[in-house]
């Protein structure tokens, strides 16, 4: 999948120049947690998001700082924060370093861009700099809940033995020399050693992947350790 197929378009979005009042009151009747700023030629320019909302004179939230603080930030950063607790115009409280994708990104791309930034929104963007989409987090747990499973088959216990041996000879975090896997009528018995439990759960996880997999007992234990 790519970012094209499951982005939400058209967006909403905001001006430069509105207030931050008004942005409040859209993101509360749109039921968003942020929104887009884009210039009057429709380029995407920055994006309002709850967080940058969260420190306001309007409600005595803004950060107070003492003098040593002061000292420390220096008066710049202090400054800059004064700018986001009483600014009115949206052009000075929000965001400008944007991390966006086009609409061919892959799905992987975007949810590494997730958690590298920790960021829960990507703007989709043409190659021109237009603002054609928007995908969050939730628009992935949608495409996870809306999959459709994998076409169940049976496959001969050999195919389903190799096919998994193949998966994970091609992982760094598993030990295919300490193990050994048997299937019956589809149901994989996983023998030998790990090193770790999570290595443990995710060879499991591997072999329930596999088509036409009925079960899987695992009968892996933790490698012991040998004591001179």
């Amino acid at each position: 999948m790519k970012a094209r197929d499951l982005m939400v378009s058209p967006v909403i979005t905001v001006g430069e120049n509105e207030t931050v009042r008004d942005v409040a009151r859209l993101l509360l009747a749109k039921r968003i947690s942020a929104v887009p700023v884009v210039a009057g030629t429709g380029k995407l320019v920055g994006i309002v998001t709850e967080a940058d909302l969260m420190r306001r004179a309007e409600v005595g939230t803004e950060r107070p700082h003492s003098w040593w603080l002061s000292l420390l930030l220096g008066d710049s950063a202090i400054a800059a924060d004064y700018v986001k607790s009483h600014a009115m115009k949206v052009k000075d409280i929000m965001t400008r370093d944007i991390k966006t994708a086009t609409p061919e990104t892959p799905l992987p791309e975007i949810a590494d861009l997730f958690e590298e930034n920790h960021i829960k929104r990507v703007p989709i963007v043409s190659k021109g700099g237009d603002l054609v989409g928007i995908v969050s987090r939730a628009n992935i747990i949608q495409a996870i809940a809306s999959a459709r499973p994998k076409l169940e088959i049976s496959l001969p216990g050999a195919t389903i033995r190799e096919r998994l041996m193949d998966e994970l000879k091609q992982q760094s975090w598993a030990h295919v020399h300490k193990l050994n896997v048997t299937v019956t009528n589809g149901v994989v018995n996983l023998w030998g050693f790990v090193q770790s439990e999570k290595e443990r759960q995710a060879i499991a996880a591997a072999a329930e992947s596999i088509p036409g997999v009925a079960a899987v007992n695992n009968h892996l234990v933790h490698e012991p350790a040998f004591v001179y």
